[in-house]
């Protein structure tokens, strides 16, 4: 950013300057991208990587509303709370039919044997179901907004895992990141305003919250492993590569919640769950639906920011996304709000910006180097 003692027509030279060369590092981004990206001219380039993070963004705040709405309907069961989470996963082999694959070439001559990938998505397959039904319970015994701050913990999470498993370097921006998003848990644990939903104990209060904040960590952790998978074993991380960890690990994750919704004997409460649904049984179908649907829609912009832009951009989006859940929380549940609350939430926005503008920087300066390379290389 320009200094203040820069002459007016010296900053926006100065600006002008830095949004050219960001210009050419887009086109120069797209010409490497696969055929249908190089026909893009840029403004249709921003508009898919706006598409997808309205998928996102929309399909996220979407699923837990539902998810919500679901118990405050008279919803108990936390097997099927989970399994709709993954059990639309069909709907990822939409985009893979649909775009082209990346022609990008792995960096290692042999790919992983069969039993390799099998065991890969078995372990994460495993972990995402236990995961889902740490966030259904705390869904269950948290109102929406206060589930979403808390949730917002997974970027503390995600920095101190990227540490230690992907060596990724602490700067003061992602330290005050996870300051801040540490403090605006804490908040929310301390707060004697703060409540759940009605007839939700002060116990089971505290099990809502520690389920999130536990899902929440795992999560993270499993983000780090997949990243670990890709740069270690599968030595890629292509459009194809991304799906194809999306669609089978979501059907380990998918089958182990058929199984315990069976086992655990939930699956005999179901109907009657229907029939005493708030809004009726049709509602009670469609609300099933849209939940696994909305994780879907989720999923796609994730994949397809990854396709269009990069995974780090694209995990950046998906954590900030959750500073927009708690907002419409309260409009759409009247979520009670007092003073603790507003300051847990704005403190949360704040470590979501720190965490976003490094991310921003690593970005710009990653692609940056590639194209400062790839000029020089030139003829």
């Amino acid at each position: 950013m320009a200094r203040a003692s820069f002459s007016s027509c010296g900053y926006k030279s100065l600006n002008s300057m830095a949004d050219n060369e960001e210009q050419m590092i887009i086109d120069k981004y797209l010409t490497n991208q696969s055929p249908l990206f190089r026909k893009l001219k840029s403004w249709q380039w921003w508009v898919l990587v706006v598409v997808n993070i309205f998928f996102l963004i929309a399909g996220q705040a979407a699923a837990v509303l539902l998810g919500r709405y679901y118990y405050d309907q008279g919803g108990n069961s936390k097997w099927l709370a989970t399994l709709v989470q993954t059990a639309a996963f069909p709907i990822l082999y939409i985009p893979l039919f649909l775009l082209p694959a990346s022609q990008e070439v792995s960096s290692s001559s042999r790919y992983p044997s069969f039993v390799t990938l099998a065991l890969i998505y078995l372990v994460l397959g495993a972990i995402l179901a236990g995961d889902n039904m740490l966030y259904s319970v705390g869904l269950l015994y948290l109102s929406a907004s206060t589930y979403s701050l808390i949730c917002a913990s997974q970027l503390a999470f995600n920095a101190v895992f990227s540490y230690f498993i992907n060596s990724q370097k602490f700067t003061a921006l992602i330290l005050n990141s996870v300051v801040i998003l540490s403090l605006s848990a804490a908040l929310i644990a301390v707060n004697e305003g703060s409540e759940g939903p009605s007839k939700v104990s002060r116990w089971k209060y505290i099990l809502g919250f520690i389920s999130t904040v536990g899902a929440s960590a795992i999560y993270s952790l499993l983000l780090s492993l997949m990243q670990l998978s890709f740069q270690k074993v599968l030595k890629k991380q292509s459009f194809g590569v991304v799906l194809d960890m999306q669609i089978y690990t979501s059907f380990v994750a998918t089958c182990i919640c058929i199984v315990g919704l069976f086992a655990s004997g939930e699956w005999r409460t179901l109907s009657g769950e229907m029939q005493g649904f708030g809004k009726g049984k049709v509602s009670y179908v469609m609300v099933i639906v849209w939940t696994a649907v909305s994780w879907q829609v989720c999923s796609v912009g994730v994949v397809g920011l990854i396709y269009v832009v990069s995974s780090l951009f694209s995990n950046v989006i998906s954590t900030s996304s959750l500073a927009i859940t708690p907002v419409v929380s309260v409009i759409v549940f009247h979520d009670k709000v007092n003073g603790v609350k507003v300051i847990a939430m704005l403190m949360a926005i704040w470590g979501f910006a720190s965490y976003i503008y490094q991310n921003y920087l690593d970005d710009y300066r990653s692609r940056k180097s590639r194209y400062d390379g790839e000029t020089h290389n030139d003829p």
